[in-house]
């Protein structure tokens, strides 16, 4: 029977970090503040340090933590977000969700980050925001991206869902633009045993309607009631994370020494396209994607062997926004969901088990 690689381990995490993670858990059930407890400062403070920024706000997903920045910006009904479709559906959604238009733009072939020569041509009258999304672990190029949202005023969100944790020289995800938002999904980088995210910001005013609308607006900011809703994060899921964060950099050290060993590996496999990383950035290597023409059947070989993937992703909700141009075009978006296919990625994943990966993509499992 041939043994299965896990795709994410996240029973190998816990393993190697039981007797911690538990003693974390039991602190909550011993004082009983389920929600809101101590253990949750204690997190959003050394979150917001290690974001480089003032505040930092947890929060109950990715998802909500997208509404929620788009909703302290004022943002609603007739306001138009620009974004890109190439993203998990909570991007789009989280928009949709505020009562404002997605305008879509497409992505660069070879990182598949937003194309930023596109971002303005797509800004009109109506442009409240602009949310570059730091796919796979990595982020775009933010201060070329904040450059031109600050010559039309418009404030930028980072999707930080996939990248908490990557760096861009000096810039820290989540702490590079005016809000940035994360998420602790499970299988996330740094991810917690539940949904969970957070919000990240440098200007107090902010901080204080991200505050308030966390938690169903009911604190006034300047006298002014806000429209808020249930964001808060769960203490127990915030001791999790305090337990893991004590590993946090090495784990990100072990992924790119997983992503290394695939790169000088795999670089010579003509039927596959390796993931590029800009220059300057610390990636955090949420997911290996690689690119294939002839996925389904290099998917299927690999299962045979016991190596499963993931596609992320392969719908673009085209449905629920729209894109600039005449024609609009979002060809590297199309081409890259009937492509992209992300090999298993942890920190956890050995160098037998990457020998494993590494010798069905090399031998003569991949067509040229």
């Amino acid at each position: 029977m041939i043994q299965q690689i896990p795709f994410v381990d996240l029973k190998a995490q816990y393993k190697a970090y039981q007797s911690e993670i538990d003693a974390s858990i039991k602190r909550v059930l011993e004082h009983g503040h389920y929600l809101m407890g101590p253990e949750i400062t204690e997190l959003e403070s050394k979150l917001a340090e290690r974001a480089g920024v003032s505040h930092c706000f947890t929060v109950s997903s990715g998802t909500a933590a997208l509404e929620i920045a788009l909703r302290a910006l004022g943002i609603g009904p007739g306001d138009e977000v620009v974004t890109t479709p190439f993203t998990f559906v909570g991007t789009i959604n989280a928009i949709c969700l505020v009562g404002a238009t997605p305008v879509l733009v497409d992505i660069d072939p070879q990182t598949y980050l937003i194309e930023i020569d596109q971002i303005e041509a797509a800004i009109t009258e109506r442009t409240k925001a602009i949310i570059p999304v730091s796919l796979y672990g990595q982020m775009p190029d933010m201060p070329r991206i904040n450059t031109l949202a600050r010559e039309h005023e418009i404030p930028v969100i980072e999707d930080a869902a996939q990248s908490f944790g990557a760096s861009q020289g000096q810039l820290q995800s989540c702490g590079s633009s005016v809000i940035g938002c994360t998420s602790f999904y499970p299988s996330k980088p740094l991810g917690c045993y539940g949904d969970g995210g957070a919000v990240f910001t440098d200007d107090d005013e902010i901080a204080a309607r991200l505050n308030s609308i966390r938690v169903h607006g009911l604190e006034k900011v300047h006298g002014e009631d806000l429209v808020g809703c249930n964001g808060r994060f769960d203490t127990i899921q915030a001791a999790v994370l305090l337990a893991k964060l004590k590993h946090f950099d090495r784990e990100i050290e072990l992924r790119n020494e997983v992503a290394e060993a695939y790169g000088h590996n795999l670089a010579d496999v003509d039927a596959i396209e390796l993931p590029k990383t800009l220059e300057g950035n610390r990636h955090t290597y949420a997911q290996y994607t690689i690119r294939c023409k002839n996925r389904d059947s290099i998917r299927a070989k690999l299962s045979e062997q016991g190596i499963p993937t993931g596609i992320y992703y392969d719908r673009l909700f085209l449905d629920r926004g729209r894109s600039k141009g005449n024609p609009p075009s979002l060809k590297h978006c199309e081409r890259a969901v009937n492509e992209v296919l992300s090999l298993p990625m942890h920190p956890f994943l050995s160098a037998e088990m990457q020998k494993t990966v590494i010798e069905a993509l090399t031998n003569d499992l991949v067509p040229a």
